[in-house]
C-alpha cells in the first residue's frame, strides 16, 4: 500500500492564502466553479483547515466581495488625495480614471461585485454594505464639495421617492454624510462610467485612441461640461 500524501504545515497566514488562492481559481474556471476542496488541493493543505477560516464557500465568497471593495475604494481616495483639494475638476478626473484603471487591472474582482452573481449566493448586505459604500466615497465627496462651493450645476433632476433615501443604503463621504442631491448626482455619475467600463471588460467596446481610452476620457470631460460650473 503506498503511503498517502503529507500535507504541508499551515502557513501562519493561512487565510491570505486562501483569498489569494481564490482569486486565482476564480481567474483560471470563474467565480461559480469556485470550490474549498480545490483550494486546499492547490495550497497542498486539508479541507478542515481552510473551514477554520471559511464555514463554507458562500462565507469565502463574502470575504472576496469585501476585499475586492476595499481595493477599489483604496483606489479612489488615494486617485483623489493625488490631486490639490481645490482643484475639484481634476478629482473628478482622478477618481474617474481610476475606476477603470482598477477594472481593467483586476477584471475578476470587478466581475464579482459587478458581473453575473453566483448561482446559490446572496451577498449578506451588512457585512458587504460599508465596503460597498466607501468604493464610492471619493466620488460622493467630490460632488459634495463641488455643491457646498456652488459649482455643481443641477436642474430639474428628479427627486427621489418619498422614503428612497433609505435606497443610498450607508453611502457617506469620508468626512460625514452627504446631500441626497450630491449622492443622486454620483450615482449617475458612477452609472455612465460604469457601463461603460462594463462594456469594455466584457470585450464588446471598440478600442477608441490610441490606448483604448479616448471614448472613456472623452465621456468624462462630458460629464464635467454636464454638472461642473
Amino acid at each position: 500500500m503506498s503511503p498517502r500524501p503529507k500535507h504541508a504545515s499551515p502557513p501562519s497566514n493561512l487565510r491570505e492564502h486562501i483569498i489569494a488562492a481564490a482569486w486565482e481559481q476564480i481567474t483560471a474556471k470563474g467565480a461559480p466553479a469556485l470550490s474549498l476542496r480545490a483550494i486546499a488541493r492547490a495550497l497542498n493543505i486539508t479541507a478542515p483547515a481552510i473551514y477554520n477560516y471559511f464555514a463554507d464557500r458562500d462565507e469565502l465568497v463574502t470575504a472576496l466581495i469585501i476585499e475586492a471593495y476595499t481595493s477599489l475604494g483604496d483606489s479612489q481616495f488615494a486617485a483623489r488625495d493625488a490631486v490639490p483639494a481645490g482643484d475639484l475638476v481634476g478629482r473628478l478626473k482622478a477618481t474617474g480614471t481610476a475606476y477603470r484603471q482598477w477594472a481593467l487591472a483586476y477584471p475578476q474582482r470587478y466581475q464579482l461585485v459587478f458581473g453575473t452573481p453566483i448561482p446559490g449566493y446572496v451577498a449578506p448586505f451588512e457585512q458587504t454594505s460599508p465596503s460597498a459604500s466607501r468604493s464610492l466615497g471619493a466620488l460622493v465627496s467630490v460632488v459634495e464639495a463641488l455643491r457646498t462651493a456652488g459649482r455643481l450645476r443641477v436642474s430639474e433632476i428628479p427627486q427621489v421617492a418619498t422614503g428612497g433615501e433609505n435606497s443610498f443604503g450607508s453611502w457617506k463621504n469620508d468626512e460625514g454624510e452627504a446631500h441626497i442631491l450630491s449622492l443622486s448626482i454620483s450615482v449617475l455619475i458612477w452609472s455612465r462610467v460604469h457601463g461603460l467600463v462594463s462594456i469594455e471588460i466584457g470585450n464588446r467596446l471598440p478600442p477608441f485612441g490610441l490606448n483604448g481610452d479616448a471614448l472613456y476620457q472623452y465621456e468624462m470631460q462630458a460629464l464635467v461640461e454636464q454638472f461642473v460650473q
